[in-house]
């Protein structure tokens, strides 16, 4: 280990840890902040493309039917139900993203929440600790000075 001369020792600058923490937590929290956009952006062309994967195949369909199914003569009762259980499907599915979104919005407000009172918290933390460390501070020089007489 290598010693400092005084001179050496006051042109260290001076750190602070709430200032590391405060940087560093600040620095992560606004990567992922900035990697929001691109990567919803990456879900929408995502589903962007199975929409237009989806929409292709069914024109297709639309081809084949013509050209095969009519060719079945499948009762248009059994078509009637298979529409309307498709319709049911489809609707469980779309209450199911709604209630899905709310769900996810309601659990961003409770972090949020839980975060500011957390930082209610802290801050009342920190003025209790500010208002109590020169009372002990002075309490362990008075219980020295005891000692040493």
């Amino acid at each position: 280990m290598v010693s400092q001369t005084p001179s050496e020792i006051k042109n260290v600058e001076h750190v602070s840890i709430c200032d590391v923490m405060k940087g560093n937590t600040s620095e992560i929290i606004r990567k992922h902040e900035s990697v929001i956009p691109s990567f919803l952006q990456n879900y929408s062309n995502l589903y962007a493309e199975f929409l237009h994967v989806f929409d292709n195949i069914y024109g297709t369909c639309y081809i084949n039917e013509k050209e095969f199914f009519d060719k079945l003569n499948i009762d248009h009762r059994f078509l009637k139900q298979l529409k309307d259980n498709s319709e049911y499907i489809k609707n469980r599915y779309l209450e199911n993203i709604e209630l899905s979104t709310r769900f996810l919005d309601e659990q961003i407000k409770m972090q949020t929440s839980a975060m500011h009172s957390f930082e209610n918290f802290a801050n009342i933390m920190m003025d209790s600790y500010q208002k109590s460390l020169p009372k002990l501070m002075g309490s362990l020089i008075h219980l020295n000075n005891l000692v040493l007489f």
